[in-house]
């Protein structure tokens, strides 16, 4: 009897010890502490932040804002929005407005263009370590309360990681401890000259660009992508994605074409959901810690640019609609993107382009158009996600043709007056300032305007929206990231292989005479030099005149045997890009008389818009005395029209020996000056040589189809409409294959599979 009562004593005593035991445990990393509960959140949080553990029923919560009790901010037990309701409650005006920027580029190290000092000098004089936070990012973080960062080179995947964990444990030391939302713009693209080895890592995996696999028409393969990068921007400690870019690329001669999905808006709207839903979603499909948030961009298309002149400069201010022809555009939003098959349900931000779209609401850029931004996404689509400018648009302009700010349509207002009108518009950030002072002056401007119960509610909006955000992907509980696992993740061989694969799928062949290709014998190959013509970017910066060899030869040369006469050759291979045609200004035009207006050319010889508008749709600007921005009867040469040069002169030196081109195409092309003398044409939007030379050696077969038209000539891009999409007359080559839209071929001839029946 007495044994029986010591046992069921022990065990109660057991029980009682085991039900009043702590339900979490502690565990310390390099850098960061992390705390798991069972069944719950894991929590991570650095030791010399100034932030504790509170324990609450048994499980472990951070004391963000140091005071000792859990608010209802800090509980990852309550819904989201409950959680970003009760911390924009506890926030200052001034910590509002710094929520409600995003910062400008920032390079890890601060280095080079977008350089920074570090404790007062250069990074290099400094001493600092390439993770190190440099002296302008403690002061937006400090001084203006920034917690979006856009981050752009890095100097690899560890030192991001370790940058990620020095900022978050700086912001967690301060004020109400809201952790920094990193974001980056698409860093998957290929590096042409990247050798792929199956067992073997690199930096990131390497993938086409949207435009490349748009060309696979398969949305799955997308959805895969947007699972792969999402995982590796999180273990980059980049939480938001400003992507995809869903711009329907109605108008071929838009610099921005090749970062869209092309032009179709049922391919591009399945893409768009596709795309958002891999990155957002986590391994349940609902938000957790391997999801990104996305930025979708332009709303409400980018698109229609007047003569495909681009929007980042004054010149190309204006989107325009000939053909009536918004909802196209509209379409891979509304139906793509805020339509998601996942559990996240829509994209969680939106950003609107900087043009002024002409017949939609007031003539002002739209990311200050209250008709596109409040009447139309959030009453009749019913969108509440975050919406943030494009870069810059409330930076001051002296100039039509300089990159500087773009407050297309409102040049006349104020810094300060710009940021209140794009808020009374609806937005609820601004791209590209690290400054909060304009926000709080808007903030004053409505005040007077509509009072402080106004106001206040209004930037709680906000920044509940911005809020909701950060705790749906969890680094409010745990931001910290280990080295050694990014490291591992980042670039490892399985995404590598993945974005090989996904490579070999954008690859398109579109000629391919007597069956030139597959060459599966071990021939002898001639590549012609390429001369890269000299050349100024958007920063002014320019490139000297150079030649080049297109391919990697040590790659080529594992394929095939190299050969400098093409005597020898058994066949020739040309690697050329689509014509550069300008950007549809010339300062040399407006100097001579004109007014700086020019056509934008597709074709590689010179072309004279005999055609074009006598009057544009478009126009005005008070960095000019006129609103006509026709470009009828002007000419304009092409930048690299010693491609098709080398291309013809390839052909003369090879007779009657095949003559394969591979073009990197960033836009739609007229083929008419270069198709006769290819035996064979590939092309792609960016892929690994070694991609092209296993697909002409035959070791697989090309599977890509266009996700845009090739255009006959010059004529019909004249005449088609930047609103409508397919709507130009194609090209016809020798073989009889028109370069429409879901053409493409394999080794059998036309492709006319599930995938054509479906969107063409």
């Amino acid at each position: 009897m007495k044994k029986s009562n010591t046992i069921l004593c022990v065990v109660a005593l057991s029980i009682f010890l085991t039900n009043c035991s702590d339900k979490f445990t502690t565990e310390t990393k390099d850098s960061f502490i992390t705390v798991n509960n069972e069944n719950g959140s894991t929590l991570g949080y650095n030791a010399n932040s100034g932030v504790s553990i509170l324990t609450v029923d048994r499980y472990a919560f951070k004391d963000l804002n140091k005071n000792g009790q859990l608010d209802a901010y800090e509980d990852w037990r309550l819904p989201v929005e409950e959680r970003a309701r009760d911390l924009a409650s506890k926030m200052s005006v001034e910590q509002i407005a710094g929520l409600m920027l995003y910062s400008g580029h920032q390079a890890i190290p601060a280095t080079g263009r977008r350089g920074s000092t570090y404790n007062g000098k250069s990074f290099e004089e400094s001493g600092a370590l390439a993770s190190d936070l440099s002296d302008d990012q403690k002061k937006f973080l400090t001084e203006d309360n920034l917690r979006h960062v856009l981050i752009t080179s890095v100097e690899s995947a560890a030192i991001s990681a370790q940058w990620n964990n020095n900022t978050q444990a700086f912001v967690e030391s301060i004020g109400l401890g809201i952790p920094i939302n990193t974001s980056s713009d698409p860093r998957h693209g290929s590096d042409t000259y990247a050798e792929f080895n199956e067992g073997a890592g690199g930096e990131i995996s390497l993938w086409p660009g949207t435009l490349g696999l748009a060309a696979s028409f398969d949305p799955e393969l997308m959805k895969q992508f947007g699972d792969i990068a999402s995982k590796e921007y999180r273990a980059l400690g980049i939480a938001t994605a400003l992507s995809p870019q869903i711009d329907l690329a109605s108008e071929p001669r838009w610099s921005r074409f090749d970062g869209t999905l092309g032009e179709d808006p049922d391919l591009a709207t399945d893409l768009a959901r596709a795309y958002v839903d891999g990155f957002q979603s986590s391994e349940d499909g609902d938000w957790g810690f391997e999801s990104v948030n996305t930025m979708m961009k332009h709303w409400p298309g980018g698109g229609p640019e007047e003569g495909g002149r681009d929007g980042h400069f004054g010149y190309g201010a204006y989107a325009v609609y000939p053909g009536k022809n918004i909802k196209d555009h509209i379409q891979p939003f509304t139906e793509g993107a805020l339509k998601l098959e996942g559990a996240t349900q829509k994209a969680s931000a939106i950003m609107p382009y900087y043009t002024i779209s002409v017949g939609e609401g007031e003539p002002v850029a739209n990311g200050y158009n209250k008709y596109l931004i409040t009447d139309l996404l959030r009453d009749t689509y019913g969108y509440d996600g975050v919406l943030c400018t494009d870069w810059l648009i409330t930076g001051e302009v002296n100039a039509i043709d300089q990159f500087q700010g773009k407050p297309w349509g409102v040049e006349q207002l104020t810094v300060a007056e710009r940021h209140y009108k794009a808020i009374e518009a609806g937005m609820d950030q601004f791209g590209g300032n690290n400054d909060m002072k304009p926000v709080i002056e808007a903030y004053q401007m409505g005040v007077t305007e509509h009072g402080e119960a106004y106001m206040r509610k209004r930037f709680e909006a906000s920044a509940v929206r911005l809020l909701k955000n950060i705790f749906r992907v969890g680094i409010f509980e745990n931001p910290y990231l280990e080295v050694e696992h990014t490291k591992a993740l980042v670039g490892n061989p399985d995404f590598m292989k993945a974005g090989f694969e996904a490579q070999k799928r954008s690859v398109i062949l579109l000629k391919n005479q007597a069956n030139s290709l597959p060459i599966i014998e071990k021939q002898k190959v001639y590549i012609p030099e390429r001369y890269v013509a000299p050349t100024i970017n958007w920063f002014g910066v320019q490139t000297p005149a150079k030649s080049e060899i297109p391919f990697n030869l040590t790659t080529v040369s594992k394929y095939f045997e190299v050969v400098d006469d093409p005597k020898y050759a058994d066949f020739a291979l040309v690697g050329i890009k689509s014509p550069d045609g300008g950007t549809g200004y010339d300062r040399a035009d407006l100097e001579n008389g004109g007014n700086g207006y020019v056509p934008i050319n597709l074709q590689y010889s010179p072309y004279t818009a005999t055609t074009a508008r006598e009057v544009s749709l478009g126009g005005g600007s008070p960095l000019e005395s006129f609103t006509n921005r026709s470009y009828k009867d002007k000419t304009v040469k092409t930048i690299n029209s010693a491609d098709m040069d080398l291309v013809n002169e390839t052909k003369r030196k090879m007779s009657e020996k095949p003559v394969i081109v591979t073009i990197k195409v960033s836009k739609p092309m007229v083929f008419s000056e270069i198709e006769p003398s290819a035996s064979a044409i590939l092309v792609h939007m960016g892929v690994q040589d070694q991609v092209l030379m296993e697909l002409i050696s035959g070791q697989f077969e090309p599977s890509g189809l266009l996700p845009f038209q090739m255009p006959i000539d010059m004529l019909t891009v004249e005449a088609q409409f930047e609103d409508v999409p397919r709507d130009m007359t194609t090209y016809t080559d020798s073989e009889g294959n028109t370069y429409d839209f879901a053409f493409g071929l394999n080794w059998s001839g036309s492709i006319n599979d599930d995938r054509v029946k479906k969107y063409k």
